[in-house]
């Protein structure tokens, strides 16, 4: 006895995702349910923008800088250059373990981060890791003055600033001045890190990064 084919079984083709129900064609594409990387599962990496158009190379943020944690392991003193690479948050925590006492307590850094970035979600209501990029492109100083001459007659002249350097000295500023504020505070060091950055990215001068990147910009300019 012949068995009978069972009719409107609909087919999808694996190139076009067409389905085909009782020989008609309907157009209905086979939509890949692709899961967005977001930053301790929470804040969104792909609607952020670095609006200064020389630090895009230099905060990583987005595609291959798309992180859960930012907590990478990854070995970036081994090449010069290579730390443009790190995502920026991460850059961020491990700043955070500066001074001998903090040295290698990861785990603290992120969980100080983790907790400044929900203080300024509540406050701002944006997407922290924004007010965080923002954050560095104000506070990264554009000219700086450097040291020439021999022993004996030194003279200051001022130079401009590459890139990697004006990210690297605004992330160090903004930890450094949270840290700073933090002691012998009531308030923790995460609220502090929060309010350092949200200062820093408005650009007012109550920022401890500002204020230093506005100081070192004027001794440059008298040394032009």
């Amino acid at each position: 006895m012949a068995t009978e084919v069972e009719e409107n079984v609909p087919t999808v083709d694996p190139w076009g995702g067409v389905e085909e129900v009782g020989g008609e064609e309907s157009t209905q594409l086979v939509s890949l349910d692709v899961t967005e990387v977001k930053l301790f599962g929470k804040w969104s990496l792909n609607d952020v923008e670095v609006s200064d158009i020389s630090l895009v190379d230099y905060i990583a943020v987005k595609e291959k800088a798309a992180k859960y944690l930012p907590h990478s392991a990854g070995r970036y003193q081994q090449k010069r250059f290579r730390k443009a690479t790190c995502p920026v948050v991460e850059r961020l925590s491990s700043s955070m373990m500066m001074h001998g006492r903090n040295n290698g307590k990861k785990l603290m850094a992120v969980r100080i981060v983790k907790h400044a970035f929900e203080i300024i979600h509540l406050l701002t209501g944006e997407n922290p890791v924004q007010v965080l990029v923002n954050a560095v492109i104000n506070s990264g100083p554009r000219e700086d003055s450097t040291r020439i001459g021999r022993a004996g007659t030194v003279r200051r002249q001022a130079v401009d600033v590459s890139p990697l350097r004006r990210v690297n000295q605004a992330i160090w500023l903004l930890c450094t001045g949270s840290r700073e504020a933090a002691f012998r505070n009531i308030k923790t060091i995460a609220e502090c890190l929060a309010d350092e950055l949200m200062n820093a990215a408005k650009g007012s001068s109550n920022s401890y990064a500002i204020k230093k990147k506005d100081e070192l910009e004027r001794v440059a300019k008298s040394n032009r």
